[in-house]
């Protein structure tokens, strides 16, 4: 019998874990794998990219965990710069352009995975095309803003302006602080990280001005400002404008399903595709859809949401590969868990923030603790704060959020996994968590949360 051809549009975490997984489990003999990338590169680590940039990553290739030339050694035919521009479901073929000689062709598929990825928020704003305008989400973005930054030099005096400030904005502040940039953060909201509550993102504020980060809160990016020779020059918003030598664009991402969408295929509310639990598209058997480019459930608040992240496309390229190679995966959903740090402030949530748990209908109680991430009278303790959000009545556990110093962020997996397994926050004071004076003082700052938050949940229940 003929081999089946499966075709993957898209060579980063979801595309190339779906083609490796299915080659693990079918042979060459009976699986064909013909996979599209537009791109350079292939199977990096677009969240490695900011350390990159800042030089804490040394070299752009210590970002690539796998090479073109390795996976067609395990007999994939990896296809670089050629780009997929339309999808013919009905006939099961996809037409693509080689992006070096310009020629298109057509390529039939018995099975296709799409993992287009997202695409960087980049709002239709005079200049926003402007030489010094960078986004940061791929391996070719990183190289042409350290190129841009190449170009102005190492003078004194050099400022960035930074456009957003969730974990792309930052990282990207801190980035270009450690290159020694006067750095300025235009953030719309209320407070930076917005995926904090206000209160907690304030706490991130504060230490950004800190470390000489200057955050505007509440600007709106009205116009990139040029100079006569066309360049970036300044940012203006409607509280005024700031001067710039270069600007990168945190803004975040969007889903990035042109393609999938202009083929009929359904979307969610977020505008990424919708797929069953073994990631296959809702109403196609031959189709699977992984990675930025997709909506996930959200276990939590019950509803798809678009998260983009290395750790969800990986699975899903897992999953897709094993459906896709003759075994079985599932991908049950997320509780919105997340870590980033600004030099040495560590910030962390999962969950469910205060107005997600309203926008869902859910009563609440909030509590919030002040605590130090080891022993207080250990070498190196430092402040660390957690804020807690528990269901109203039942203490079921919604949601954690924590910023401190080191060794502070990785604490949110305990809550991460206390949501997943649908815990109270009375159940999670009896945790039986590790305890040594340099890792913590004895009773853990999230066991401490947990339980001011149980006092909370029995003041408004009486």
């Amino acid at each position: 019998m003929a081999a089946e051809r499966l075709v993957v549009i898209g060579g980063d975490a979801a595309g190339m874990s779906a083609a490796s997984q299915a080659r693990r489990l079918k042979g060459s003999d009976a699986l064909e794998i013909v996979a599209f990338e537009r791109g350079h590169f292939t199977s990096y680590s677009a969240c490695g990219i900011p350390y990159w940039v800042s030089g804490d990553v040394e070299a752009r290739d210590d970002l690539i965990a796998r090479t073109a030339e390795e996976h067609r050694e395990r007999d994939i035919d990896l296809r670089m710069r050629t780009e997929v521009t339309e999808l013919d479901v009905p006939g099961r073929r996809v037409k693509a352009l080689d992006r070096e000689s310009g020629e298109t062709y057509w390529t039939g598929y018995d099975k296709l995975v799409i993992a287009t990825g997202a695409r960087p928020v980049r709002p239709a704003l005079p200049g926003m095309d402007a030489p010094g305008v960078h986004g940061v989400q791929t391996l070719d973005d990183g190289q042409a803003l350290l190129d841009s930054l190449d170009a102005l030099g190492s003078d004194g005096g050099r400022r960035a302006v930074v456009v957003g400030a969730g974990y792309i904005g930052v990282e990207m502040a801190e980035a270009m602080l450690k290159r020694g940039f006067e750095v300025t953060v235009l953030n719309r909201g209320e407070q930076p990280m917005a995926t904090l509550d206000p209160d907690m993102g304030r706490l991130v504020h504060e230490a950004m001005d800190g470390l000489g980060i200057t955050t505007v809160n509440g600007a709106a990016v009205t116009k990139i400002r040029t100079g006569p020779d066309g360049r970036v020059n300044g940012v203006a918003t409607d509280a005024g404008t700031y001067p710039a030598d270069v600007v990168v664009l945190g803004i975040g991402v969007e889903p990035e399903t042109a393609l999938a969408r202009g083929a009929g295929l359904p979307v969610g509310p977020h505008g990424g595709l919708l797929t069953d639990l073994a990631m296959r598209v809702v109403g196609h058997e031959n189709i699977w859809a992984g990675g930025d480019c997709v909506e996930v459930l959200d276990l939590v608040a019950g509803r798809t949401r678009h998260i983009a992240l290395g750790t969800h496309a990986n699975k899903h390229g897992q999953v897709i590969g094993s459906n896709v190679g003759g075994g079985y995966g599932t991908f049950p959903g997320v509780v919105g868990t997340a870590v980033s740090k600004v030099c040495d402030l560590e910030i962390a949530r999962t969950g469910l923030r205060e107005k997600d748990a309203r926008a869902v209908g859910l009563r609440y109680v909030t509590a919030t603790i002040e605590s130090t991430q080891r022993a207080g009278y250990y070498p190196g303790a430092q402040a660390m704060t957690v804020k807690m959000i528990a269901e109203h009545r039942t203490g079921r556990l919604l949601g954690v959020q924590i910023v401190g110093r080191e060794g502070s962020a990785k604490r949110v997996d305990v809550a991460a996994v206390a949501l997943t397994a649908g815990m109270t926050v009375e159940q999670m004071t009896a945790l039986d968590l590790g305890y040594a004076p340099p890792f913590s003082p004895v009773w853990d700052p999230v066991l401490v949360a947990a339980r001011k938050t149980v006092t909370a949940v029995r003041g408004a229940s009486g």
